[in-house]
């Protein structure tokens, strides 16, 4: 493995994150969810912006991993990115005030009951299967461009690969367009 080198394993590991994008490529489901202090969180009033939805759990070990990666997040990209964890049923405000405590997060954690995590995981009878935590990235066109689930990229969520995709969609300058 070591003969590979750092420029073989990063293409390595740009092709499997290219292979994850599952939900991606679609306009980005419209909530309005509620925090702990029941401060209401509107995806519309983030429009302009990237977005991080982190779907999660509060009693999963890789969630814990995420969240302290978003914390970096937040601390490197400042305003330029929103972050945003998503907690559904049986967590609850007892369970994420302790999480918050633990992990030290400075990002909201909503409270969904279960519809806004399914919209965006495409949760149907057919597809019941959900797995956590699972990350999103939006644009500031509030296009999902990209997905991530800890079980089929968990590289996406250690070292530098979700800074290099944030560095990429935040590059992009939207094109003016001509007035005649």
């Amino acid at each position: 493995m070591r003969s590979l080198g750092w420029f073989s394993l990063s293409l390595l590991l740009a092709g499997s994150l290219a292979a994850a994008d599952q939900y991606s490529n679609r306009r980005a489901p419209g909530f309005s969810l509620p925090d702990l202090n029941l401060k209401q969180h509107d995806l519309a009033d983030y429009r302009g912006r990237v977005v991080l939805i982190d779907i999660m759990k509060t009693d999963c070990p890789h969630c814990r991993t995420l969240s302290k990666q978003l914390e970096q997040v937040k601390a490197r990209y400042g305003q330029r990115v929103a972050i945003l964890s998503v907690v559904t049923p049986p967590d609850n405000q007892q369970t994420v005030l302790r999480y918050i405590q633990a992990n030290f997060l400075t990002t909201p954690v909503l409270f969904d009951c279960g519809q806004m995590a399914a919209s965006y995981l495409k949760v149907t009878p057919q597809n019941p299967t959900v797995n956590l935590p699972h990350l999103f990235i939006i644009d500031g066109q509030g296009v999902i461009r990209h997905d991530y689930s800890f079980e089929a990229e968990p590289q996406a969520f250690e070292g530098k690969a979700l800074f290099e995709v944030l560095d990429r969609i935040l590059a992009v300058k939207a094109v003016p367009t001509k007035k005649p």
